[in-house]
């Protein structure tokens, strides 16, 4: 069984950064592609950035582009997300998922099989 576990989130003041960890078990890490969703209590959980299987592709969603940065390192079995000049409205819980897509980047929830528990971000003005 494929179990996620992110870690790395907290509290920071707008314009700092945040680097997220996602370490990946049960599975060939290689086989899965990665990504990061947030949530906001009361709304819908949201896609920001997918990393494929090979790590050659990857989308960001217009409000990450340009400050965050998705990564993975195979040999580790984790996937990273950095997170810079961070604004109070990043203020979400952050999940990690994975997925058995063969190729490119889902940006969909259902595009996911599997969830990690979320890390809270918290960003203050």
């Amino acid at each position: 069984q494929v179990q996620l576990v992110e870690s790395g989130g907290g509290l920071v003041q707008a314009g700092g950064s945040l680097r997220l960890s996602c370490a990946v078990s049960g599975r060939t890490f290689s086989s899965l592609a990665m990504g990061w969703f947030r949530q906001v209590p009361g709304k819908e959980r949201e896609f920001v950035a997918g990393i494929s299987r090979s790590g050659g592709s990857i989308y960001y969603s217009d409000s990450a582009k340009g400050r965050f940065t998705i990564s993975r390192d195979n040999a580790k079995n984790t996937v990273y997300l950095q997170m810079n000049s961070l604004k109070p409205e990043d203020t979400a819980v952050y999940y990690c998922v994975a997925g058995n897509r063969l190729y490119g980047v889902g940006v969909r929830s259902t595009d996911y099989d599997y969830w990690g528990q979320g890390t809270q971000v918290t960003v203050s003005s």
